[in-house]
């Protein structure tokens, strides 16, 4: 079946996570952060997603920001930068901003032009997901953002993959589903989507009953994968 709708994970795959460390970073008066960002960004990462799959499991859904300052406290302890109030306010509110990488837009912009359909399929709550998508200047290229609030459980639920046929009214099979998570690729995989995997970490593949169609290094080949 030919390939009608491209949708796209959010966070790691249109919207650089780490942004928000790395910038805060940068700004003055900032040195603890600078020796140890990376080491933050990556622990805010982790317990983010996880307390996604703990909350699915045990049936206590909150929304995605809710999860992501949870996710914060827990590095910022880790890294021992905890207790400075300005320093997680001001990470917080860079994660409303976040940086799209760079490939982005064109990307984008090539899929509307061939005539595909877009949209984002993400765990973000709707209002993180509207300032992210206005703020990188994608939003006139996306037919919809679609959040998992609607549904009120995390990926890799069903549920959640539902939204896009019930959004687009497709067939699984005509939808490319872009993750840059391995877990979210092989979920939708077995789900029906045909998928890529955008894997910059260079990572294995997760051993999940659903396998990506394609690995890649980034975004700059996706319309190329959907006219395939």
């Amino acid at each position: 079946m030919t390939i009608t709708t491209c949708i796209f994970d959010a966070y790691g795959t249109l919207f650089d996570v780490s942004a928000a460390a790395r910038q805060a970073a940068e700004e003055p008066g900032r040195d603890a952060l600078k020796a140890r960002w990376a080491d933050l960004s990556q622990h805010w990462r982790a317990k983010q997603l996880q307390y996604t799959w703990l909350r699915a499991v045990t049936g206590d859904h909150t929304d995605f920001w809710q999860v992501t300052q949870d996710g914060l406290d827990w590095a910022l302890e880790a890294t021992s930068l905890d207790g400075d109030d300005d320093l997680r306010q001001r990470l917080l509110d860079l994660y409303w901003e976040l940086e799209a990488y760079p490939e982005v837009p064109k990307m984008l912009d090539t899929l509307k032009s061939a005539g595909f359909k877009t949209g984002i399929l993400s765990n973000g709550a709707p209002e993180m997901l509207a300032g992210a998508v206005q703020s990188a200047g994608i939003d006139d290229v996306l037919d919809h953002v679609l959040s998992v609030e609607s549904v009120g459980i995390f990926k890799p639920h069903a549920r959640v993959y539902d939204l896009v046929r019930d959004a687009f009214g497709v067939e699984k099979p005509s939808v490319l589903f872009v993750s840059s998570n391995g877990w979210d690729a092989g979920c939708a995989a077995a789900y029906g989507f045909r998928t890529a995997w955008v894997n910059r970490s260079d990572e294995p593949i997760d051993r999940l009953p659903g396998r990506p169609d394609h690995v890649l290094t980034d975004l700059t080949t996706i319309p190329d994968l959907a006219q395939s």
